[in-house]
C-alpha cells in the first residue's frame, strides 16, 4: 500500500520589481524658442541698412520710374533701428524703434516696454489696440511728450504729421498689414503698428531754395533737406506728392508708402480679425472696439520734449 507524502506548502513568488519612476515631461519651450515665423526666419538672414538715407537712396533708385520727373523730391528722415518682434508685439517694437529718438538719448530696452505695457494693462499679449493707451505708455517709458491726433489722416491732421516728420520726429501708426507689409484695406483684421520717422516731399521745382536742400551725391533727381531746413512745404500748393518712410516689426528694413495709402488704411481699421477674436486668447480691446482703439488715430512722439 502507497502511502501518500505531504508536501509543505511552497512560498509565494517574489513580488515582481517596481516599475522604472516616468520618465520626466519635457519643460515647456519659452515663447522665444517656439517655431520661428516665416518672416524670423527671413530676417535672421539679414541686416539692418544703416544711415539717414543710405536705405531710403536703395529703394529710390529701384522705383525711380514712379516718381514724376517734372518735380523736386525732397527727402528727411532720420534712422531707426530694427527690430522683429516676437509674437504680437508690432506696436511695442514700434514704440522701441520711436524711442531711440529721444533727445536726450534715453536708453530703452524692450522689456521694460513690455513689462510697463503689462502692468499697466494696456495689454495681454503684447497686443496694443489703443492709440491712447501707446501715447500713455510711449510718454511713461520715453519721458517725452505723446500728441494722440484723431479723427483721419487728412487735412490739419495730414499737415502736423508731415510738418513733424519734416522736423525729424516719429509717428507711430495703426495699419492694416498686407503680406508684404505695405498699407491694405481688410477692415482691420491685419491691424498693425510701424513708426515713421521719414518723408519724401514731391513739390514744383523752386519750391525749396538750394540754401536748405542739396543734391544727393547719388541720384541727381533727390535732394535732401539740411539739416537746418526751412518751414515745411505743407501748406503750399506747390506740393504734389507725399511719401512716408516707414518701419515694422516684421522686417529689418526701411518701406516707403505713399501717405494717401497709410491714410486710407489707418481710416479702416473696424474690426479685430474674427478668427483672433475667437481663438480663445485674451486680448486687451478697449470699448468700441478697433473703430475706437485705432481708426484714424496716429500717435507724435515730441522726442525733444520731456514730460514733467
Amino acid at each position: 500500500m502507497k502511502m501518500s507524502v505531504e508536501h509543505p506548502p511552497s512560498s509565494p513568488p517574489p513580488p515582481p520589481p517596481p516599475l522604472p519612476p516616468p520618465a520626466p515631461l519635457p519643460a515647456p519651450c519659452p515663447p522665444s524658442s517656439a517655431k520661428k515665423k516665416l518672416y524670423q526666419t527671413i530676417a535672421s538672414s539679414r541686416s539692418a541698412v544703416e544711415g539717414d538715407h543710405t536705405e531710403a537712396r536703395l529703394l529710390l533708385s529701384q522705383r525711380e520710374s514712379s516718381f514724376r520727373p517734372d518735380l523736386q523730391w525732397i527727402l528727411v528722415n532720420t534712422y531707426v533701428p530694427s527690430l522683429i518682434q516676437d509674437g504680437p508685439q508690432c506696436g511695442l517694437v514700434a514704440l522701441w524703434m520711436a524711442a531711440c529718438l529721444r533727445q536726450p538719448q534715453l536708453t530703452v530696452d524692450m522689456e521694460t516696454v513690455v513689462h510697463t505695457a503689462l502692468s499697466r494693462g494696456y495689454t495681454a499679449q503684447g497686443e496694443m489696440f489703443s492709440a491712447r493707451n501707446m501715447a500713455l505708455l510711449a510718454e511713461e517709458v520715453c519721458g517725452c511728450k505723446a500728441e494722440l491726433l484723431s479723427g483721419g489722416l487728412n487735412g490739419n491732421n495730414a499737415a502736423a504729421i508731415i510738418t513733424h516728420l519734416w522736423g525729424r520726429q516719429p509717428v507711430l501708426i495703426p495699419y492694416d498689414e498686407d503680406y508684404n507689409h505695405e498699407p491694405c484695406q481688410r477692415s482691420g483684421h491685419r491691424a498693425h503698428w510701424a513708426v515713421a520717422s521719414g518723408v519724401l516731399l514731391g513739390l514744383d521745382h523752386g519750391t525749396v531754395s538750394n540754401a536748405h536742400a542739396h543734391p544727393d551725391p547719388t541720384l541727381p533727381w533727390l535732394c535732401l533737406a539740411a539739416e537746418s531746413c526751412s518751414p515745411c512745404p505743407i501748406g503750399s500748393p506747390a506740393l504734389k506728392e507725399v511719401y512716408i518712410l516707414a518701419k515694422q516689426g516684421k522686417s529689418l528694413r526701411y518701406q516707403l508708402w505713399r501717405f494717401d495709402d497709410v491714410a486710407q488704411s489707418n481710416w479702416q481699421l473696424r474690426i479685430m480679425d474674427p478668427q483672433r477674436a475667437n481663438d480663445g486668447t485674451q486680448y486687451v480691446v478697449p470699448q468700441g472696439g478697433l473703430q475706437a482703439g485705432l481708426a484714424g488715430q496716429v500717435v507724435l512722439l515730441h522726442t525733444r520734449t520731456q514730460t514733467q
